[in-house]
């Protein structure tokens, strides 16, 4: 029964540890940069959207396509480095053993 304990008690201190990994990676905020730098949109480490910054030069009538392609471009780079943010965290906090498919933390 001795093992069953430690085993319950280690599992209690990697939920923890896991808890104060998500509440960093939250706190986190990456940027994700599209058009040489003519958008910028900032998101935290869940994935939310913070800010987004845009050149001037895009706003114009003529350049609004323009401009939603390069926002989208600037979040999906936001959001791959939040993601191997998360993956990088996660990895320090397993020792190396990553998590099984389907399994991603803090969001899918």
């Amino acid at each position: 029964m001795k093992n069953i304990g430690q085993m319950l008690k280690q599992a209690q201190q990697m939920q923890s540890k896991m808890t104060e990994m998500q509440e960093r990676l939250a706190d986190t905020i990456v940027e994700g940069i599209s058009g040489a730098g003519l958008v910028t949109v900032s998101l935290n480490g869940k994935g939310e959207m913070q800010a987004i910054k845009v050149d001037p030069s895009l706003l114009k009538p003529d350049e609004a396509e323009i401009l939603e392609d390069l926002i989208v471009a600037a979040h999906a780079d936001a959001k791959g480095k939040a993601e191997a943010k998360a993956a990088e965290a996660m990895k320090e906090l397993t020792g190396g053993i990553e998590l099984p498919p389907g399994m991603s933390l803090p969001f899918g």
